[in-house]
């Protein structure tokens, strides 16, 4: 895939959510939720400030982030479904 989201926007690829519950109950697709946490796939350069100076971004591609549950807008590459965000959609890094 060549793909490179442009100034502060990333790349996020779903992590997909458990089927099963705790108690042993599989969920049909239709009573799931999206998940709201991902993986970084591609970042964009930075931000550029009112001066003109470019301010790089703090996350890079490999990071698992959290992100809101309507962040990000939906595309399709290559028949995977990823969401373009800004940095700033981002809730938390998780490590």
């Amino acid at each position: 895939m060549k793909f490179r989201p442009l100034y502060d926007r990333i790349l996020v690829e779903r992590v997909e959510s458990e089927e099963v519950t705790k108690g042993g109950i599989i969920l049909p697709d239709t009573a799931k939720e999206k998940p709201q946490q991902g993986k970084i796939i591609a970042v964009g350069h930075g931000r550029r400030l009112e001066d003109g100076k470019l301010v790089p971004l703090e996350l890079k591609a490999g990071d698992t982030i959290l992100f809101g549950k309507y962040s990000g807008t939906e595309i399709k590459i290559d028949g995977v479904e990823y969401l373009i965000m800004k940095e700033d959609d981002v809730l938390g890094l998780v490590e």
